[in-house]
Protein backbone atom coordinates (compact mmCIF):
# COMPACT_ATOMS: atom_id res chain seq x y z
CA UNK A 1 0.00 0.00 0.00
CA UNK A 2 0.75 3.92 -0.96
CA UNK A 3 2.08 5.79 2.24
CA UNK A 4 1.55 8.74 -0.04
CA UNK A 5 -1.63 7.62 -1.14
CA UNK A 6 -3.38 7.66 2.41
CA UNK A 7 -2.45 11.17 3.10
CA UNK A 8 -5.12 13.81 1.98
CA UNK A 9 -4.83 16.45 -0.24
CA UNK A 10 -5.88 20.25 1.83
CA UNK A 11 -7.63 22.21 -1.21
CA UNK A 12 -6.55 26.16 0.05
CA UNK A 13 -9.68 28.68 0.08
CA UNK A 14 -9.33 30.29 -3.99
CA UNK A 15 -9.00 26.17 -5.33
CA UNK A 16 -12.81 24.20 -6.21
CA UNK A 17 -12.45 20.67 -6.80
CA UNK A 18 -15.44 18.94 -8.65
CA UNK A 19 -15.53 14.96 -9.42
CA UNK A 20 -17.54 13.99 -12.60
CA UNK A 21 -17.00 10.38 -12.62
CA UNK A 22 -13.08 9.45 -13.01
CA UNK A 23 -12.41 13.04 -14.03
CA UNK A 24 -11.09 15.22 -11.53
CA UNK A 25 -11.70 18.93 -12.28
CA UNK A 26 -9.45 21.76 -10.40
CA UNK A 27 -9.93 25.32 -10.20
CA UNK A 28 -8.21 28.54 -9.06
CA UNK A 29 -6.62 31.50 -9.75
CA UNK A 30 -3.78 30.66 -12.02
CA UNK A 31 -6.87 28.88 -14.49
CA UNK A 32 -8.35 24.93 -14.25
CA UNK A 33 -7.52 21.48 -14.97
CA UNK A 34 -8.89 18.31 -15.43
CA UNK A 35 -7.49 15.19 -15.70
CA UNK A 36 -9.67 12.02 -16.62
CA UNK A 37 -8.05 8.94 -13.98
CA UNK A 38 -8.52 4.76 -14.35
CA UNK A 39 -11.14 3.76 -12.80
CA UNK A 40 -9.39 1.32 -10.05
CA UNK A 41 -9.58 4.59 -7.96
CA UNK A 42 -11.63 6.35 -5.87
CA UNK A 43 -11.74 10.13 -5.27
CA UNK A 44 -13.58 12.11 -2.82
CA UNK A 45 -13.75 15.56 -1.46
CA UNK A 46 -14.85 16.22 1.69
CA UNK A 47 -14.44 18.77 5.08
CA UNK A 48 -12.06 20.52 2.54
CA UNK A 49 -9.21 17.38 1.52
CA UNK A 50 -9.31 15.55 -1.49
CA UNK A 51 -8.60 11.78 -0.56
CA UNK A 52 -7.87 8.67 -2.94
CA UNK A 53 -8.32 4.72 -2.46
CA UNK A 54 -7.73 2.02 -4.26
CA UNK A 55 -11.61 0.53 -5.74
CA UNK A 56 -12.67 -2.77 -3.72
CA UNK A 57 -11.21 -5.24 -6.38
CA UNK A 58 -7.55 -4.34 -4.21
CA UNK A 59 -5.48 -5.17 -7.83
CA UNK A 60 -2.11 -4.57 -8.13
CA UNK A 61 -2.74 -1.90 -10.79
CA UNK A 62 -4.86 -0.33 -8.08
CA UNK A 63 -2.53 -0.66 -5.13
CA UNK A 64 0.06 1.30 -7.81
CA UNK A 65 -2.23 4.04 -8.83
CA UNK A 66 -3.81 5.19 -6.05
CA UNK A 67 -0.65 6.61 -4.41
CA UNK A 68 -0.20 8.33 -8.18
CA UNK A 69 -3.26 9.92 -8.17
CA UNK A 70 -2.94 11.38 -5.24
CA UNK A 71 0.44 12.39 -6.12
CA UNK A 72 -1.44 14.61 -9.53
CA UNK A 73 -3.90 15.74 -8.12
CA UNK A 74 -1.35 17.68 -5.44
CA UNK A 75 0.44 18.77 -8.44
CA UNK A 76 -3.13 20.22 -10.08
CA UNK A 77 -4.10 22.09 -6.79
CA UNK A 78 -0.29 23.49 -6.33
CA UNK A 79 -0.47 24.32 -10.54
CA UNK A 80 -4.20 26.03 -10.01
CA UNK A 81 -3.01 28.13 -7.27
CA UNK A 82 1.09 28.95 -7.74
CA UNK A 83 1.46 28.02 -11.62
CA UNK A 84 4.09 26.26 -13.08
CA UNK A 85 7.13 27.88 -15.20
CA UNK A 86 10.55 26.34 -16.72
CA UNK A 87 12.91 28.68 -18.15
CA UNK A 88 15.05 27.96 -21.31
CA UNK A 89 18.05 30.17 -22.98
CA UNK A 90 18.74 30.04 -26.41
CA UNK A 91 22.67 30.22 -26.98
CA UNK A 92 24.53 30.68 -31.09
CA UNK A 93 25.18 33.50 -33.14
CA UNK A 94 21.27 34.36 -35.06
CA UNK A 95 19.83 32.37 -32.90
CA UNK A 96 16.13 34.04 -31.55
CA UNK A 97 13.09 34.34 -30.50
CA UNK A 98 9.77 36.19 -30.66
CA UNK A 99 6.40 36.11 -30.18
CA UNK A 100 3.79 36.96 -33.31
CA UNK A 101 0.82 36.77 -31.51
CA UNK A 102 -0.67 33.45 -30.17
CA UNK A 103 2.74 31.96 -32.41
CA UNK A 104 6.36 31.64 -30.87
CA UNK A 105 8.60 32.53 -33.87
CA UNK A 106 12.60 30.84 -33.33
CA UNK A 107 15.17 31.31 -35.62
CA UNK A 108 17.59 28.49 -34.73
CA UNK A 109 19.91 28.78 -37.70
CA UNK A 110 17.99 26.62 -39.85
CA UNK A 111 17.10 28.06 -43.67
CA UNK A 112 13.39 28.96 -42.88
CA UNK A 113 12.04 30.45 -39.32
CA UNK A 114 10.13 28.02 -36.75
CA UNK A 115 6.82 29.17 -35.79
CA UNK A 116 5.41 27.43 -32.89
CA UNK A 117 1.68 27.63 -31.81
CA UNK A 118 1.07 28.24 -28.00
CA UNK A 119 -1.00 25.99 -26.30
CA UNK A 120 -4.42 27.09 -24.75
CA UNK A 121 -3.58 27.51 -21.09
CA UNK A 122 0.27 28.79 -21.71
CA UNK A 123 1.65 31.78 -21.67
CA UNK A 124 5.18 32.24 -22.99
CA UNK A 125 7.53 35.53 -22.33
CA UNK A 126 10.33 36.39 -24.11
CA UNK A 127 13.15 38.77 -23.14
CA UNK A 128 16.51 40.14 -24.47
CA UNK A 129 15.45 37.49 -27.79
CA UNK A 130 17.29 34.76 -25.96
CA UNK A 131 15.42 33.93 -22.95
CA UNK A 132 11.91 32.25 -23.00
CA UNK A 133 9.92 31.54 -19.93
CA UNK A 134 7.35 28.69 -20.37
CA UNK A 135 3.86 29.46 -17.53
CA UNK A 136 1.27 27.62 -17.28
CA UNK A 137 -1.42 25.82 -14.38
CA UNK A 138 -0.99 22.50 -15.75
CA UNK A 139 2.66 20.46 -14.75
CA UNK A 140 2.84 18.08 -18.03
CA UNK A 141 1.69 20.75 -20.51
CA UNK A 142 4.35 23.12 -19.34
CA UNK A 143 6.86 20.66 -19.53
CA UNK A 144 5.41 19.19 -22.95
CA UNK A 145 5.64 22.86 -24.52
CA UNK A 146 9.14 23.28 -23.07
CA UNK A 147 10.58 20.13 -24.30
CA UNK A 148 8.81 20.93 -28.13
CA UNK A 149 10.91 23.83 -28.32
CA UNK A 150 14.18 22.09 -26.49
CA UNK A 151 13.32 19.53 -29.26
CA UNK A 152 13.68 22.16 -32.43
CA UNK A 153 17.55 22.44 -31.77
CA UNK A 154 19.03 20.52 -28.36
CA UNK A 155 22.12 21.91 -26.90
CA UNK A 156 25.20 20.03 -29.41
CA UNK A 157 28.29 19.42 -27.40
CA UNK A 158 30.75 20.46 -29.62
CA UNK A 159 29.80 24.48 -29.27
CA UNK A 160 26.92 24.33 -26.84
CA UNK A 161 24.76 26.08 -28.89
CA UNK A 162 21.09 25.28 -29.00
CA UNK A 163 17.86 25.90 -26.67
CA UNK A 164 18.83 24.78 -23.43
CA UNK A 165 17.11 24.62 -19.98
CA UNK A 166 17.92 27.19 -17.53
CA UNK A 167 20.27 25.25 -15.03
CA UNK A 168 21.03 22.15 -17.60
CA UNK A 169 24.25 21.17 -18.16
CA UNK A 170 25.45 19.91 -21.46
CA UNK A 171 28.22 17.73 -21.75
CA UNK A 172 31.07 19.44 -24.00
CA UNK A 173 33.52 17.31 -26.43
CA UNK A 174 36.78 18.37 -27.83
CA UNK A 175 36.79 18.67 -31.59
CA UNK A 176 39.20 16.90 -33.90
CA UNK A 177 42.95 18.13 -33.57
CA UNK A 178 45.53 17.27 -36.53
CA UNK A 179 48.05 14.89 -35.38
Amino acid sequence: MSRIGKQPVPIPDKVKVTINGDTVLVEGPKGKVSKLFAPVVKVTVADKKVTVSPTEDQSRFAKAMYGTVRSVIAGMVKGVTDGYSKDLEIQGVGFKANLKGKQLDLALGYSHPIMMDIPEGIKITVTDQTKVKVEGADKQLVGAVTAEIRGYYPPEPYKGKGVRIVGERVRRKEGKTVA
